[in-house]
């Protein structure tokens, strides 16, 4: 099962987000341990050092990206997707990114907190919680 997991997502985990840190840590370790094949966008990573820059030295930056490279796949995003987002017509375009990169790696899921904001995806977007109570009773 591949999962496009969304910024908001990893987010939880890095920082400790609390309620949401036991679910999404859960997503993670299903992709840590191979239960199913995780994946963000390179958009995603470069979102997630944005937020967190004030927490990011360069070097604790390279050891994310060894880290998360270890158990997730990074999507490059092409002009494709910039075009097939664009088309979209999307309020938001990131959210438009990151359904056409799922919709590109044949993703079976995309991950993510804000639902709503991908409920005209072609990929079902699901939240953690809704997502484990569905496959992982």
């Amino acid at each position: 099962m591949v999962l496009l997991i969304d910024t908001n997502i990893l987010l939880d985990v890095l920082q400790n987000r609390e309620p949401f840190y036991e679910k999404s840590s859960r997503i993670w370790g299903l992709c840590e341990y191979g239960d199913a094949y995780g994946c963000i966008s390179s958009l995603t990573f470069a979102n997630i050092v944005y937020n967190m820059r004030k927490e990011l030295t360069p070097l604790k930056i390279e050891n994310l990206v060894n880290r998360l490279t270890k158990f997730l796949g990074f999507v490059d995003l092409t002009v494709l997707d910039i075009i097939k987002a664009a088309q979209m017509r999307w309020n938001d375009f990131e959210d438009a990114l990151q359904s056409a990169a799922a919709e590109r790696v044949k993703a079976d899921y995309i991950i993510t907190r804000n639902v709503k904001d991908f409920e005209q995806s072609n990929i079902k977007a699901l939240t953690p919680e809704d997502f484990l109570d569905l496959n992982y009773k």
